[in-house]
């Protein structure tokens, strides 16, 4: 069964203004899976080919040439990041037959395929980025024109998201294989998942010696989703050196396992805090490396106001990655406790994002949203989203928008 997926008109308009295009993004997302849906969906047809299978990597790494020889445009080309060499040959080709769409590549580690990608396919490559189901996707519903943001019309018809089945969400996680029928496990699919990434990328990109170490490294960091960063305490709790601490969120960053949030800074108070704030960009592997098994329990445990506020900023990165756009976002908070879970900035406009584990929001909620208008920025309309059933109007320029509404 496959799910539409909003991305799919931004892949296609890349396809005909360069000769390739990349689609990167974590593991299990459904790149592949929606290459080939596109590729089916087309007049002509495209070939497949995936560098995790041995045959074709050791062919692409020892003979380039003869692999884009055997395997002719045009093609899907999955795992890029395996034969990264190949590369380099595929700008000859590509500016040899000046033609648009003949590749349409993936890969999953982000930072060093993108170093190879700038160094060889600079300005011949449309690049992209793909994240788990977004809710509207998950419930095959019409993607709107425009990403998410508070000035812009909610859409209404998808259905409300009380707080156990929005809990039962957030502890599923956003992988496409659990919106298919006869879904795994969870505890077997992120076990494996978790063993996967460890094995592949982690040793594969910085040779960490200690694996128990970076475990409990990713569990802390889960603990943490929804948190200000403080590099020292992590690593003290780790056990680890703050400057390892910091080379392995770099990778989890690299990798698109986190999103780090970091304050808005132009034209505001110097009294501000500094540090960035860190998401999952699943709050699935989020609760499983945190521990929690259920939505009973997290939904009633100490983080579930972390883990709704993550699951919020993972949605409206989708709605705007998925449009092939980068999201403007930030937040801000000063050093005496005024803050603002989530900017969106855009033409020197802040448009303020409050995220609430309630379905009856109220004035008090708006403290932030004053004091940012009281620092001299200008302020756009706002939201709090929260768990009521409808929107409604909770100031002259603030509405209260469903958490289920998010698109």
């Amino acid at each position: 069964m496959y799910l539409t997926r909003t991305l799919e008109s931004h892949i296609l308009r890349l396809s005909g203004s360069f000769p390739a295009v990349l689609i990167t993004g974590p593991r299990q997302v459904g790149k592949t899976t929606l290459l080939r849906h596109l590729a089916e969906d087309s007049e002509a047809s495209r070939r497949y080919v995936s560098l995790d299978e041995f045959a074709a990597r050791s062919l692409a790494v020892e003979d380039p040439d003869l692999f884009l020889q055997r395997f002719p445009a045009p093609l899907i080309l999955d795992e890029i990041q395996h034969a990264p060499g190949l590369l380099a040959r595929l700008k000859f080709v590509v500016d040899q037959a000046a033609t648009h769409g003949l590749y349409w590549i993936t890969g999953s580690q982000h930072l060093p395929l993108m170093r190879g990608v700038s160094e060889s396919l600079a300005g011949r490559i449309g690049i992209t980025a793909l994240m788990g189901l977004s809710l509207a996707e998950e419930r095959g519903l019409a993607p709107s024109a425009l990403p998410f943001r508070p000035d812009r019309p909610v859409p209404r018809h998808p259905p409300t998201l009380p707080l156990l089945p929005l809990f039962e969400r957030i502890v599923r996680g956003s992988y496409p294989r659990f919106a298919q029928p006869n879904p795994p496990p969870l505890q077997t699919f992120y076990d494996s998942y978790v063993q996967t990434y460890i094995e592949r990328d982690v040793l594969l990109l910085l040779h960490v010696a200690d694996l128990a170490a970076f475990r409990r490294f990713l569990r802390l960091c889960a603990a943490r989703t929804g948190q200000l960063l403080n590099l020292s305490d992590l690593a003290r709790d780790t056990g680890i050196a703050v400057s390892t601490a910091s080379e392995w969120l770099h990778l989890l960053e690299a990798t698109a396992q986190v999103y780090l949030l970091r304050p808005y800074l132009e034209n505001l108070s110097k009294r501000q805090i500094k540090a960035p704030k860190m998401y999952f960009c699943d709050t699935g592997l989020a609760c499983f490396l945190a521990g929690w098994r259920t939505a009973e329990t997290a939904a009633s445990g100490a983080m579930a106001g972390a883990l709704m506020e993550t699951h919020v900023v993972s949605e409206v990165l989708r709605s705007w990655r998925h449009r092939g756009l980068e999201p403007p976002l930030w937040f801000w908070r000063t050093k005496d406790g005024q803050e603002v879970d989530l900017l969106l900035a855009e033409d020197g406009v802040l448009f303020p994002v409050e995220v609430k584990l309630t379905a009856s929001p109220g004035a008090a909620d708006l403290r932030g949203f004053r004091a940012l208008a009281r620092s001299g920025a200008t302020v756009g309309p706002g939201a709090v989203v929260c768990l009521a059933p409808e929107p409604f109007p909770l100031d002259r320029d603030v509405e209260a928008i469903p958490v289920g509404s998010l698109a």
